[in-house]
């Protein structure tokens, strides 16, 4: 395949990247500062691009089988969170300019259920510092909810993610998050990029929302 990834150079997307290449599928890496994507491989196509600017990325984006979209504004005071929805119009309303099809998005695990009608985000425990990030994302979701024409999948994380190692194993859930016998749900940077490779190799959740977890 061909994959334009957005974001390719962040610590999800950097692994997506490299996951996407392993496989040996083609991939063009759409991002801010093209220094900080070091990977050089003969399959890689590093281009600087801005996820807001649609008429740029819809340039960037024919020829393409499909896009993964890996953004991030950042976490903390100042940080416009909404982006999120911004991001989320503006690429696929590229992609149908580009004629791709296929989008899939890294997405947040504040949107995941815990409970009938409840989502994390909006329980007592979630972290405060990460509420109004997590919450801006959920609202994206609605927006690819939204979206009736487009292949578009919405990735949800496990709650705990961070670098970790690739196993290749991993069990994939739906609306709620996915644990593990102690309770806890949580996977590796590598191992969320191994099923987004999956999902777009052999597509499950075509217009859904999918989680994951060891």
């Amino acid at each position: 395949m061909k994959i334009a990834i957005i974001g390719a150079s962040g610590n999800i997307g950097s692994r997506i990247t490299h996951e996407a290449l392993s496989r040996g599928h083609e991939v063009t890496a759409i991002v801010r500062n093209p220094s900080k994507l070091t990977l050089e491989n003969e399959s890689l196509v590093v281009t600087k691009g801005d996820a807001l600017d649609a008429d740029d990325l819809a340039a960037k984006l024919e020829g393409h089988d499909a896009v993964v979209i890996s953004y991030s504004p950042g976490w903390g005071p100042g940080t416009d969170y909404n982006n999120y929805n911004k991001v989320a119009e503006t690429v696929m309303g590229a992609a149908k300019k580009a004629g791709v099809k296929r989008l899939l998005n890294v997405g947040g695990a504040g949107s995941l259920y815990v409970a009938p009608g409840v989502q994390a985000v909006d329980t007592p425990d979630f972290p405060a510092e990460w509420r109004e990030g997590a919450s801006a994302m959920r609202d994206s979701l609605k927006v690819y909810e939204a979206e009736k024409d487009l292949d578009w999948t919405f990735f949800s994380p496990a709650f705990m993610i961070g670098p970790g190692e690739r196993t290749g194993k991993y069990r994939l859930g739906t609306e709620n998050p996915v644990m593990n016998e102690k309770g806890e749900s949580n996977i590796s940077y590598e191992d969320y990029a191994v099923a987004v490779i999956d999902e777009l190799e052999k597509p499950q959740f075509i217009r859904q929302r999918f989680t994951i977890g060891y």
